[in-house]
């Protein structure tokens, strides 16, 4: 073998082993910048009032005795996707599944119902133009997303449905829902877009209190974690120089025989 033909195989080696490296599958991982709860209160008193510095946020069905309460969280998923891009190369890469880590907590202020075992659903939100105010359970405001408009302005027919899950009543501890990939969240997650969740109860008796953004410990804040795949090009690529080196240095070895 001459010393170009050498130093060419080396090259494309070379170049067909980072790819090969690069294949593996990926995770980002990012905590909720933006999130609040919504409360109808007792008797609809409180769907005018802003929630949004509050420790905590809730799920809760509509007729508990404090009333219905909705949560809604917003993710910036650009860092995710410039980190799969440097690593796959830009938009050389697919979702293969995403996650919702969420921490349970006491029921610690009497606006709360209290913690019970159920059913809520998760939806991706068309509309990110909400925002978290700064309100909280002991002095509300009336700036930032309410009930009233969660429900009049943000809410769209454009929104998704991610799933349906189950809350088994605990008052601490990390859980994971897996999201459902469906068409208008899945084109935000590629493009890095913020994302904006919902959580609604989907029964009658569901109450789920659970850290928000302002909690001390990062750890237990709301978390999104994405994995993806290299597209199939990719990984054939990596696979072709793997296959070159072998074949490469079984012909140094019959030569040297």
């Amino acid at each position: 073998m001459t010393t170009r033909l050498k130093w060419f195989g080396l090259v494309v080696v070379a170049v067909s082993l980072f790819f090969a490296t690069s294949s593996w599958a990926a995770t980002a991982s990012t905590n909720s910048f933006s999130d609040a709860f919504v409360t109808t209160g007792p008797s609809g008193n409180l769907n005018g009032n802003n929630y949004g510095a509050a420790g905590a946020l809730g799920v809760s069905a509509p007729s508990l005795p404090k009333g219905e309460f909705q949560s809604v969280l917003q993710f910036d998923l650009a860092g995710a996707r410039n980190s799969f891009d440097r690593q796959f190369g830009a938009g050389q890469w697919s979702v293969q599944s995403v996650s919702l880590q969420l921490t349970a907590t006491p029921t610690n202020n009497a606006i709360f119902n209290a913690t019970a075992a159920g059913q809520f659903q998760i939806y991706w939100m068309q509309n990110d133009s909400w925002t978290e105010g700064a309100g909280t359970p002991a002095v509300p405001t009336t700036t930032g997303i309410t009930f009233t408009s969660l429900q009049n302005t943000f809410i769209g027919p454009g929104d998704e449905s991610l799933g349906t899950f189950s809350f088994n009543g605990a008052t601490s501890g990390n859980a994971n829902y897996s999201l459902d990939l469906t068409p208008g969240f899945s084109a935000d997650l590629l493009a890095g877009n913020d994302i904006s969740l919902r959580l609604v109860a989907a029964d009658s008796v569901v109450s789920y209190l659970f850290n928000s953004r302002n909690f001390g410990t990062a750890a237990n804040r709301p978390l999104i974690s994405i994995s993806v795949v290299p597209e199939p090009g990719t990984t054939a690529l990596g696979s072709l120089g793997i296959t070159f080196l072998a074949g490469w240095r079984l012909a140094g070895h019959r030569r040297r025989a």
